[in-house]
């Protein structure tokens, strides 16, 4: 292993533009420099290069959507392979995780005597949490479940990420001297005026995970889930001899189809209304689909779940692609006439996410018109001592985002408490 990184980090042509960090990488990792102290065998020292903008590397280093980001920038990728700059940030997290060296980390006394609530265990909290601690301040996380991770622990299929590997990460962030109150849901079991009371902040990051609709015929019949809501509360039904159609392009359903198809399903149909290049799923995960035998529909729509009381069938029609005037990207347009039907015993709709309604709309923020928090471009809400980021705040939904979105905040939260 160390001699294929060593390899890869060799092939960098360490260039001065950085168009992999300033274009590609959504936390802006200072990919040339790590990259060449790798190359020296200064392993610990790129390490902390990395540690000023992630504290995430082995996760983002193993399942970021490279090839749309930092490796769909890398020049080496023009009339070739890119730098295989996952594998190689990855490497190096792991071998700080395995060495210990974030307890060399020291904190400043920048926020000494400040007190941060940050709420939700996923990747824009523990982000949030870890550059607040290392500089002073005393963070308590307040976490739904009876673990953190967020989406890493209760989304990513294990196949995806390794679960030791998490675990290992959030004891490294958490060794900064956060404090954790597990099973703390805000409005059922926390207030947030509460929160404001007893906190110079707080950082609102627990995420949104209730499944999209179509608001098609037939979608309330049993037998259709939420792809979100599958993978976070692991509560599948028995798939074994059966047909399942996922509805989606993204990784989410990517990770719904190949645990289906794990757990015994006979048949996996991804069904994507637009061609297979518009995918917003990393390219890698397409291909691991493939191989396992899941069968894709491309620019084919549902439009119909037929069926007296649970899924007996779907109804689809194939779709054209047109580019509109104004529009850069082409729109899936159904072919009139084209419909046909699929026997099917699930319908997993895999659309992307909305906040809990219930618990957002109770906590007295400023709402915008997609029901996400309404945030500046510092990540604060309409509440002086209140932050929020990730896809609570409807940023882009990658791990990575969401982190970027928590270490903006806790910058924009020492700015204000120095």
């Amino acid at each position: 292993m160390k001699e294929k990184i060593q390899e890869n980090a060799e092939y960098c042509l360490n260039c001065p533009m950085k168009p992999c960090s300033n274009k590609g990488c959504p936390l802006n990792n200072d990919i040339p420099t790590f990259i060449k102290l790798t190359k020296e065998g200064n392993i610990k020292e790129a390490y902390k290069v990395l540690l000023n903008t992630t504290v995430l590397g082995s996760i983002c280093g193993r399942i970021c959507p490279h090839m749309k980001q930092c490796e769909g920038s890398c020049v080496r990728g023009i009339k070739g392979k890119p730098v295989q700059i996952g594998e190689i940030e990855s490497y190096v997290f792991d071998e700080a995780l395995k060495n210990g060296w974030y307890k060399d980390i020291k904190k400043t006394d920048e926020l000494e005597g400040k007190k941060v609530a940050v709420v939700g265990g996923g990747p824009a909290g523990l982000t949030c949490s870890s550059f607040l601690a290392r500089s002073g301040a005393k963070v308590t996380i307040y976490e739904k479940y009876e673990k953190l991770g967020g989406i890493l622990s209760h989304g990513i299929p294990d196949f995806r990420l390794d679960k030791d590997i998490l675990n290992k990460t959030i004891e490294a962030i958490l060794s900064f001297g956060i404090k954790v109150e597990y099973n703390k849901e805000l409005v059922k079991d926390i207030k947030l005026e509460e929160l404001e009371k007893n906190y110079d902040a707080v950082f609102l990051g627990f995420g949104a995970n209730i499944p999209s609709k179509m608001n098609i015929e037939g979608e309330e019949l049993d037998g259709v889930y939420g792809g979100n809501s599958l993978l976070e509360h692991n509560n599948h039904p028995s798939y074994k001899g059966k047909k399942v159609a996922v509805i989606g392009g993204g990784n989410v359903a990517m990770d719904c189809s190949r645990t289906i198809k794990r757990l015994g399903a006979e048949n996996v149909y991804v069904i994507y209304r637009r061609a297979e290049k518009q995918m917003p799923a990393e390219q890698k995960e397409i291909e691991e689909a493939k191989k396992e035998g899941i069968e894709f529909l491309f620019q084919n729509n549902i439009v119909k779940i037929l069926g007296n009381d649970k899924v007996e069938k779907i109804e689809c029609i194939q779709t054209e692609l047109v580019k509109k005037e104004g529009e850069s990207r082409e729109v899936p347009i159904n072919i009139e006439g084209s419909n046909y039907q699929i026997d099917m015993d699930y319908v997993i709709m895999a659309l992307g996410s909305n906040p809990e309604k219930e618990v957002v709309e109770k906590l007295g923020l400023k709402l915008n018109k997609w029901g996400y928090i309404e945030v500046d471009d510092k990540h604060r809400t309409s509440r002086e001592k209140v932050y929020a980021g990730g896809d609570l705040a409807g940023d882009k939904g990658t791990v990575a985002w969401a982190a970027r979105a928590g270490r903006d905040a806790a910058e924009e939260i020492k700015r204000n408490l120095m």
